[in-house]
C-alpha cells in the first residue's frame, strides 16, 4: 500500500521538476551553473581556444621542412668541400632554421679547432631543442590547469548544494540541489575535455621534437664533415701529424 506522504512527496517533486526538454541543449547545460559556473566556463573556453591555437601553430612550425630546409645540408657540405667557409656561413644565414643556426654556430668556431667546433654544435643543438621544448610546454600547462579550474567549479557547486541542505535544515528538494550539482558536473567534464587532448597532443609534439632534433644534429654533422676532415689530424705510416688549416675564405671582391 502506498503511503499518502510518499504520494504527496512525489507530487511535490513533480511540480518542481524541470520540463522534459530542460538541459537538452549545450547552452542550457553551460548556463545552468549560475554566475560562478558561467565565469568558470568562460575561463575553460579561453583555455580551449588557446590550446587549439597552439596546436595549429606547432603543427605548422615543428616540421622537418621548416627545421631542416631541403637541400641546406648538401649545399653547405658542397661549399665547405670547395673551401668556401664564408659562403657556407652565408648559406646558413640566409636559411634561418634549426639546422642553419646549428651549422653556422659550429662554423664560427673553426679557428679554435675541431674540439671547439664540435662543442659549439652540441651547445647550439641543445639550445634549439630547449627552445622548442619551452614552446610546446604551454600545452602541458593548459592540460594541467584545465582540470584544476574544473575542480574549482566542482567544489563551488558542492558548496552551493550543501548550502541548500543547510538552509532547508537537512530536507532540501531535488530541484533546490539541481543547480549546484549541475555546476559541479559541467565544469568538471569541461576541464577534462580540454585537458585530455591537450596532454595527448603535448606528448605527440614532444616526441616529434626529440626526433627532429636528432635528425637535425645528424644533418649538421654531415654538412660540416669537410671541416672535420680538414681539422682532425691524420696519422699515416707513423709520421707525425701535420696541423691542418681551416678552409680558406673566398678572395675579397
Amino acid at each position: 500500500m502506498t503511503s499518502p506522504f510518499a504520494t504527496a512527496d512525489f507530487a511535490l517533486l513533480g511540480q518542481n521538476a524541470p520540463p522534459e526538454n530542460a538541459g537538452s541543449s549545450w547552452m542550457q547545460i553551460i548556463f545552468s551553473g549560475g554566475p560562478i559556473g558561467v565565469a568558470i566556463m568562460i575561463v575553460l573556453f579561453g583555455l580551449s581556444i588557446t590550446a587549439l591555437a597552439l596546436v595549429v601553430e606547432h603543427w605548422l612550425t615543428i616540421r622537418a621542412d621548416v627545421l631542416m630546409p631541403h637541400g641546406l645540408a648538401d649545399h653547405v657540405h658542397k661549399r665547405l668541400s670547395q673551401g668556401d667557409l664564408a659562403g657556407a656561413r652565408q648559406v646558413c644565414a640566409s636559411n634561418p632554421s634549426f639546422l642553419g643556426f646549428v651549422v653556422e654556430t659550429g662554423l664560427a668556431e673553426v679557428e679554435g679547432g675541431w674540439t671547439a667546433v664540435e662543442k659549439a654544435l652540441e651547445d647550439a643543438a641543445a639550445e634549439q631543442a630547449a627552445r622548442l621544448y619551452r614552446k610546446i610546454e604551454y600545452l602541458s600547462v593548459i592540460g594541467n590547469i584545465a582540470p584544476m579550474v574544473g575542480l574549482l567549479g566542482t567544489v563551488v557547486g558542492m558548496v552551493i548544494a550543501f548550502q541548500e541542505v543547510a538552509s532547508t535544515q537537512g530536507a532540501p528538494r531535488a530541484a533546490q540541489l539541481a543547480s549546484g550539482i549541475y555546476q559541479a558536473l559541467v565544469t568538471t567534464v569541461a576541464g577534462l575535455i580540454i585537458a585530455i587532448p591537450a596532454l595527448g597532443v603535448f606528448a605527440v609534439f614532444r616526441n616529434r621534437v626529440d626526433q627532429l632534433a636528432a635528425e637535425a644534429s645528424y644533418a649538421a654533422q654531415h654538412a660540416i664533415l669537410p671541416v672535420k676532415r680538414a681539422l682532425v689530424p691524420r696519422r699515416s705510416g707513423g709520421a707525425a701529424p701535420q696541423p691542418p688549416s681551416p678552409p680558406s675564405p673566398p678572395p675579397a671582391q
